[in-house]
């Protein structure tokens, strides 16, 4: 699946404000047998989403029609757990491009990122804050400038600048992964190879 390039996103959000969410809470471990990326994205929270039958749940935030968007709020603490690169896929395949949270897991962190999808850590209050607001009205949109690194809530434009490796960063903006991100560059790799072989 190749990477989609990101410049900035204006989209709606979906609120999950529990805390600790942990990647086989994201993608339960009887869903891994695939080895392709695409498919996942219909067991994402399963146990969350759905009863023992198979019935959605109407109390969980994936089956409620009030929100929708491609941007997930979370609550801190996102992501940790098993080193599972399946968490990033499904919420991916869902349809998610950013994830909000005050805290994420590194491995899932560096997975999400590798897939491109756009970690978005930001302070406890901003975070407060725009949980308040989207829960209050779900048409609440935030704008994600990658560009800038900064992740505005719309139309009030309280914003809050964002940290990224630039090296992620680059890779997301031109929408590659690590063999293209190499491709790119190997007019350069060939050059330094000449200047650094012993004759």
């Amino acid at each position: 699946m190749p990477i989609e390039k990101f410049t900035t996103l204006v989209s709606t959000c979906v609120p999950l404000p529990s805390e600790n969410v942990d990647t086989d809470q994201i993608i339960p471990a009887r869903f891994l047998k695939a080895t392709t990326r695409e498919g996942f994205g219909k067991n994402l929270f399963r146990d969350w989403r759905y009863d023992k039958t198979g019935k959605p749940k109407a109390d969980f935030v994936l089956n409620s029609d009030r929100f929708s968007g491609q941007v997930l709020v979370t609550g801190k603490n996102f992501g940790s757990g098993s080193s599972r690169e399946h968490a990033a896929w499904a919420l991916k395949d869902y349809g998610f491009r950013v994830v909000v949270s005050s805290f994420f897991a590194d491995i899932f962190k560096n997975n999400a990122l590798n897939n491109g999808l756009l970690t978005v850590q930001v302070s406890e209050s901003f975070l407060a804050k725009l949980f308040e607001m989207v829960q209050s009205d779900p048409s609440t949109e935030v704008m994600v400038d990658l560009e800038k690194q900064v992740i505005s809530i719309m139309p009030w434009l309280t914003q809050e600048r964002f940290d990224i490796s630039t090296y992620k960063k680059n890779c997301l903006l031109n929408g590659y992964d690590d063999i293209d991100f190499l491709v790119s560059i190997r007019d350069k790799i060939i050059e330094w190879e000449k200047q650094h072989t012993e004759l």
